[in-house]
């Protein structure tokens, strides 16, 4: 079933107008008639809508069923992930918004090999922004996943520190020990942070760094991940524990 993301401006009494690229797409692309179902996304709640009529710019679609489902894990997960060569980023934001990530925040960190002009950085979030909202739709999210600025380290750490709780996968002592441990924090309602390395991996002062903030230090296992492996499976283990758990 197909999934579209409106605000509350949309909804006149019980039938969203809906308008623009997505009134194209129902009316012109998937050729859709009076009577057909989809999902409508509004503010974090999905609704059961039908096609009711068409007018010149818009679909009216009826309500059938509000809070028809849920698909929101019951944690909030920020993605730091630190920038990646050529499209490896298009690929962790597709992979991770289906996972359930709430928010992915690019950072530049001491090995990261791409580095992205002032000039470029706004088209380049906007691109990975409309990645994360063709993801959103495929798997049926009732948001779209923002992604954030492109941040330093320092002020990615700053923006970490007031989270409930922050992994970072890196040598962890005790290996998957610590990663279970540091998963059995995790409790509804809370908001978990990830820290991914680019290709070259963290900085030993990086490291150091996120310490400071009282991260806990993981491990995913004893292979050697590549960044975006990386960033999916970590996401990936929180949605497990998240799903089965809480």
């Amino acid at each position: 079933m197909y999934n579209f993301f409106v605000n509350g401006d949309n909804r006149k009494g019980e039938c969203y107008y809906i308008t623009g690229t997505d009134f194209n797409h129902i009316k012109n692309v998937l050729r859709m008639h009076i009577g057909d179902t989809f999902l409508v996304s509004d503010n974090g709640v999905s609704n059961l809508c039908e096609i009711e009529n068409f007018d010149n710019e818009s679909v009216i679609a009826k309500i059938i069923e509000e809070n028809y489902q849920d698909t929101e894990l019951q944690i909030k997960i920020y993605l730091f992930q630190g920038l990646p060569k050529s499209d490896k980023m298009e690929l962790i934001i597709q992979k991770c918004v289906e996972l359930g990530v709430h928010k992915i925040i690019p950072v530049e960190m001491s090995r990261s090999v791409v580095k992205i002009d002032d000039k470029k950085k706004k088209s380049k979030v906007a691109r990975w922004q409309a990645i994360s909202e063709s993801a959103a739709k495929q798997s049926k999210r009732t948001i779209i996943p923002e992604i954030g600025d492109i941040l330093t380290y320092k002020q990615a750490l700053s923006n970490a520190k007031d989270l409930d709780l922050v992994l970072v996968p890196y040598e962890s002592k005790n290996g998957m020990l610590d990663t279970t441990d540091a998963l059995k924090e995790i409790k509804q309602g809370m908001s978990v942070g990830i820290f991914i390395g680019p290709e070259g991996g963290f900085d030993e002062k990086e490291i150091a760094l996120a310490k400071e903030i009282d991260s806990k230090i993981i491990s995913l296992g004893k292979r050697i991940l590549r960044t975006e492996t990386a960033a999916i499976t970590t996401t990936s283990m929180c949605m497990l524990y998240a799903e089965m758990s809480l």
